[in-house]
């Protein structure tokens, strides 16, 4: 089987991969994040998807390389990692009561021949409307600094939310498997 690469640092998506039980390297990209002039949330997400896969191929031309990233909106606003306990008790404050779209992008890049697979998989949270105690008690609990949206769907996040409406749950924890499955089916590794 050809090495399959994760461009990604993220502890989230590599277990998300594991899952998969296929064997598997991780990269870091080294990618710039920053949001484009008037582009849009889901054609962010799609472009770091894919600059994450080409940041590594240099280093792996053999792989089947795949990049990821999520970005969080209502509209135009965005909610990004927050870093800090501060950014995490405002990110939550603007969301409480809001339908949040996660357009988590994916893209699968063949090194050896430069063929790109890629594409964006929304997942709609509802968050029920949240008072401040509880949101300082659940980021205490559970210190979600590094994810979109300062809310883990696989932890306690789950009470924060009304509902979720996508194709793949997985997605909203950063990495799409079932379109990723579709994908490695395509270029011949079978899962599983």
């Amino acid at each position: 089987m050809r090495t399959l690469v994760l461009a990604s640092t993220s502890r989230y998506r590599r277990e998300l991969l594991q899952r998969l039980q296929i064997p598997f390297v991780t990269d870091s990209p080294e990618v710039d994040e920053t949001p484009h002039a008037n582009e849009t949330p889901a054609a962010t997400a799609l472009r770091l998807a894919e600059a994450k896969a080409r940041a590594v191929a240099p280093r792996h031309p053999d792989a089947l390389i795949i990049g990821s990233d999520q970005v969080a909106s209502v509209g135009d606003e965005r909610f990004g990692k927050p870093g800090t306990v501060a950014r995490a008790v405002a990110q939550l404050q603007r969301m409480s009561g809001r339908s949040i779209v996660f357009h988590t992008a994916l893209a699968l890049l063949d090194a050896r021949d430069g063929s790109i697979q890629v594409c964006d998989v929304p997942t709609e949270v509802a968050i029920r409307r949240l008072g401040d105690e509880e949101i300082v008690r659940y980021i205490e609990r559970e210190q979600p600094l590094d994810c979109a949206g300062s809310a883990k769907c696989e932890g306690q996040g789950i009470s924060l939310m009304e509902h979720m409406r996508g194709d793949d749950p997985n997605a909203l924890i950063g990495l799409p498997l079932i379109a990723l499955c579709a994908m490695l089916r395509k270029v011949g590794i079978s899962i599983p």
